[in-house]
C-alpha cells in the first residue's frame, strides 16, 4: 500500500509540475502542524462548491495556480499536513474528476483534476477553506477581469509608471506599487487594455497620458488617471493584438504584443519566444529554489540548482508560458543557466561567470606548462603553404601561443608543433578546408538573328541629237544595259552572213545620260539593269532609257555557343576571335604595331549556393570587326556583365539587344521627279527595313565527381 500511495503522488506530481521529496522528519512532526481534516464537495447549479477543513484558521489564502493542457487547479498549503486516509478520491461532480493530496516536507499540494478549464475562487471561513469552481462561459464578466485579489490590507500606492519596448517589438508598460498586495482587475475595451488597481493612491506627478507612437510598438498612448479610491490605466494600441500581464513583487507588467497572422493556425497568436505550457500561478513569499524545480519539472528538463541560489518571491501570472516564468525569475534574482548535455546547471550569473573564469585560466595555464608534439599532415586538394599562412595568422588563434606550422613545398605535407588539444582541432580544421572542389559546367548560348528588306528603283535617260552615228535601217534596240544596246546597233547594210541585229565588237553609240540615277546595289546583292535605245534612220536623233531594279530579303542566324569548366569559387575565361593589327604612333616619332582584339569571350566566376543553386558573375562580349578608319578599324562591340543565381541545369537568359532600322530614302530631279507618272523616270527611290536581336543564354550544371567514363 505504501508503493501504491507513491506511485499515485510522483503521477499527480506529474501532472501539474511539482516533486517534492519526502523527508521522514517531517512525517515524525505531522502531529504537531495544522492538517486537512476533511474535503466536502457539493455542486449548485453548474459551480462547484468544495470545503477544506482545517485543524486551525489559516492566516493567509494558499498559493494558487492553474494548468490549462491538462486543466488542473492545485493549492499549496504551506506548513500544513495530510490527515486524511487517502491521498486519492473520486469525485466525479460537474466538471471536477477526482482529488489528489501530495505531501512534502511541511507543505501539502491539493490538486482539482477537471474536464476543462474552470474559474476558481478562494476565502476563508473560521477553521475551513472555501473553494467555488465556476465554469468560463458562465462567470460573471467582473470576476473574469480580475487578476489578483487584494491580499495585503494597507494603504496601496502607484510609485512610478513607464514604457519599454521589447526585444520582439512588444509594448511594455511597468508599475512601480508600494507594495505587493495591491488588487487589479484586468480587461479589454475594444482597442483598450484597462487595468484597474484597487484602493490605490496616485500622486499628482503620474496623472498623465504617455504617446509612445514614436517607440514603434503596437502601443500608441498610455493613460493614467485617478477614478475615486481607484486608479484606471488604459494602454490604447492598434491593429491585431494580445495582452499578457504579470507581477513579480512591488512591480507589475503588462506586456502587448502584435499577433503574428498565420491562416494555417485556428487560433492566431504572437509566439515570439516562449513555447513552454502555460500556467496560471500565485506564489505568495515563496523559497526560489522549489518554484525553479517546480517549473523545471513542469518544462520537462534536468536541473541542478545552486546551493547559493536563496531568497524568496512573490508571483501573481495567469496564463503565462512556463519557460517564461524561468525567464521572469532569473531577471529578478539575477540568476543565469547553462547547459551541459541534458542538465541544466541554474546559479547566480556571477558564480557562472566566476566558474567560467577560473575553468578558462585553468586550461591557459595546462597549455602553457603541456609538452609539444610534432605531427604532419598530407594536404591533397589544398595548398600546404596556404593552410600555413592560416595558422600562422595571429587572428585566428588555431595554434597556441608557442605552436608551429611548417610545410614541404615538394610533397605538400604541413607539419604542425602544439599541444595535443590544438592538435586535434587544426585536424579537425582540414578535415573541414582539405576537400575536392566542386565543379562547374558553365554553357552559354550567343544567338545573333537578322531580317532584312531592302527594294531599290532608279533610272538613267538621255536624248542626243547632231552627228550622223548609223548608215543601217536599224531604229532602236534593247540589251541588259546600255552599252549592250548600243553594240546592237550595227553599222552597214543587212546580210545573211552578218545580220544587223547581231552584237558588235564595240559600241556604236556613246553614253549619253542627262539623267543619271540609277538603283544601288544592297550589301552583297546588285542591282539588275533593263536597256531601251531608240534612233531616227539617220542616226541623228537618239533617245537611252535605262531602268535599274533591286529587291533583296535577306534573313540570317549567327549562333555561338561557348564552354567552360571551372571550379567552385573560381573564375574561368574563354575567348575566340581575331586581333587586328594598326599602327601606333609614340612620342618620339616612330611607329609601332599594336593589336586590338575582336573576339567573343565568356568570363564566369560560379559558386554553388548550399541549397545547390549556382550564383554566378557573368561577363560575355560579342565583338566584330567594323569599319576602316584613318587611325585603323572600329570594333563593333556588344557586352553584358550582371550578377545571376540559377537553378543547377536550369537556363537564364542574362540578356537581350534589339535594333530596328527603316530608311527610305528617294533622290530626284527637282521639279521634275514630282511629275506623277512621269515623274517616275526622273527619280531614284530605295526602301530598307533591318531587323537584328541579340540574346544570351546560360545552363550552369554541377559536375558529379562520382561520375566516371565507361564502356558498355
Amino acid at each position: 500500500m505504501k508503493h501504491v500511495k507513491k506511485y499515485i503522488a510522483w503521477m499527480a506530481a506529474l501532472c501539474v509540475g511539482a516533486m517534492f521529496s519526502v523527508s521522514a522528519g517531517a512525517q515524525e512532526a505531522a502531529a504537531e502542524r495544522n492538517a486537512i481534516t476533511a474535503i466536502t464537495v457539493a455542486t449548485q447549479g453548474r459551480a462547484i462548491l468544495l470545503k477544506i477543513d482545517l485543524k486551525e484558521a489559516l492566516t493567509e489564502l494558499p498559493t494558487q495556480f492553474g494548468i490549462a493542457n491538462p486543466p488542473r487547479v492545485a493549492l499549496d498549503f504551506t506548513g500544513v499536513d495530510n490527515a486524511l486516509e487517502s491521498n486519492h478520491r473520486v469525485v466525479k461532480e460537474g466538471d471536477l474528476t477526482s482529488l489528489d493530496l501530495i505531501q512534502s516536507g511541511d507543505k501539502t499540494r491539493l490538486v482539482f483534476n477537471l474536464v476543462r478549464n474552470m474559474h476558481y475562487e478562494a476565502r476563508l471561513e473560521d477553521a475551513a477553506l472555501l473553494v467555488t469552481l465556476t465554469p468560463l462561459e458562465n462567470a460573471d464578466m467582473a470576476q473574469k477581469s480580475v487578476f489578483t485579489q487584494e491580499t495585503i490590507r494597507l494603504p496601496h500606492e502607484i510609485r512610478d509608471v513607464s514604457f519599454r519596448r521589447g526585444k520582439d517589438g512588444e509594448g511594455r508598460v511597468v508599475v512601480e506599487l508600494s507594495d505587493a498586495g495591491a488588487g487589479i482587475n484586468i480587461r479589454r475595451q475594444g482597442n483598450d487594455l484597462v487595468v484597474d488597481f484597487l484602493k490605490t493612491d496616485l500622486p499628482e506627478n503620474l496623472h498623465r497620458r504617455m504617446d509612445v507612437v514614436d517607440f514603434a510598438t503596437p502601443v500608441t498612448s498610455v493613460v493614467t488617471d485617478g477614478k475615486g479610491e481607484h486608479v484606471r490605466m488604459t494602454i490604447t494600441s492598434k491593429g491585431n493584438w494580445e495582452h499578457n500581464a504579470y507581477q513579480t513583487e512591488n512591480q507589475f507588467v503588462a506586456e502587448v504584443k502584435t499577433i503574428v497572422e498565420d491562416p494555417n493556425k485556428l487560433v492566431q497568436s504572437s509566439k515570439l519566444g516562449y513555447q513552454g505550457p502555460r500556467i496560471s500561478i500565485n506564489y505568495q513569499n515563496g523559497d526560489v529554489r522549489a518554484l525553479l524545480r517546480l517549473m523545471a519539472e513542469e518544462l520537462g528538463f534536468n536541473a541542478v540548482i545552486s546551493e547559493t541560489v536563496r531568497g524568496t518571491t512573490t508571483l501573481v501570472l495567469k496564463d503565462v508560458p512556463a519557460d517564461q516564468v524561468i525567464d521572469i525569475i532569473f531577471q529578478q534574482k539575477g540568476l543565469d543557466m547553462r547547459k551541459n548535455g541534458n542538465v541544466v546547471l541554474i546559479a547566480p550569473r556571477d558564480e557562472l561567470a566566476t566558474r567560467e573564469r577560473l575553468k578558462y585560466e585553468t586550461e591557459r595555464t595546462r597549455e602553457e606548462l603541456e609538452p609539444l608534439v610534432m605531427e604532419s599532415f598530407q594536404l591533397n586538394y589544398h595548398s600546404a603553404g596556404a593552410v600555413q599562412s592560416i595558422l600562422s595568422n595571429k587572428d585566428q588563434q588555431v595554434l597556441s601561443k608557442r605552436g608551429t606550422a611548417s610545410t614541404d613545398p615538394r610533397t605538400n605535407i604541413l607539419f604542425v608543433r602544439d599541444t595535443p588539444d590544438r592538435l586535434d582541432e587544426v585536424r579537425r580544421l582540414l578535415a573541414q578546408i582539405d576537400v575536392p572542389l566542386r565543379q562547374v559546367l558553365i554553357e552559354a548560348r550567343i544567338v545573333e538573328a537578322t531580317d532584312t528588306f531592302a527594294k531599290n528603283l532608279g533610272v538613267r535617260l538621255g536624248l542626243l541629237h547632231g552627228k550622223n552615228y548609223t548608215d543601217g535601217g536599224v531604229w532602236f534596240g534593247t540589251g541588259g544595259d546600255a552599252s549592250q544596246t548600243s553594240r546592237a546597233m550595227k553599222t552597214g547594210e543587212s546580210d545573211t552572213t552578218n545580220p544587223a541585229w547581231s552584237v558588235a565588237g564595240t559600241a556604236e553609240f556613246p553614253a549619253v545620260n542627262q539623267v543619271n540615277l540609277p538603283a544601288q546595289g544592297y550589301g552583297n546583292a546588285g542591282a539588275q539593269l533593263f536597256s531601251f535605245l531608240l534612233a531616227n534612220r539617220q542616226g541623228t536623233r537618239l533617245l537611252n532609257l535605262e531602268i535599274s531594279a533591286l529587291e533583296a530579303d535577306l534573313k540570317g542566324r549567327i549562333v555561338s555557343s561557348p564552354r567552360v569548366l571551372t571550379s567552385d569559387k573560381g573564375e574561368a575565361l574563354i575567348e575566340q576571335g581575331l586581333e587586328i593589327p594598326y599602327q601606333e604612333a609614340s612620342s618620339s616619332g616612330s611607329t609601332s604595331v599594336s593589336f586590338k582584339k575582336a573576339v567573343l569571350s565568356l568570363k564566369v566566376r560560379p559558386q554553388i549556393t548550399p541549397d545547390g543553386k549556382i550564383a554566378m558573375k557573368i561577363e560575355v562580349n560579342k565583338d566584330s570587326r567594323g569599319e576602316s578608319v584613318p587611325g585603323g578599324v572600329s570594333i563593333n562591340t556588344k557586352k553584358v556583365q550582371t550578377d545571376v543565381l540559377v537553378e543547377n541545369g536550369g537556363t537564364v537568359v542574362i540578356g537581350g539587344i534589339y535594333e530596328l532600322t527603316t530608311r527610305d530614302d528617294v533622290d530626284k530631279v527637282p521639279m521634275l521627279g514630282d511629275i506623277p507618272i512621269l515623274g517616275t523616270f526622273f527619280r531614284s527611290r530605295a526602301r530598307t527595313n533591318e531587323k537584328s536581336e541579340l540574346l544570351v543564354f546560360i545552363t550552369p550544371r554541377v559536375i558529379n565527381e562520382n561520375l566516371t567514363v565507361g564502356s558498355n
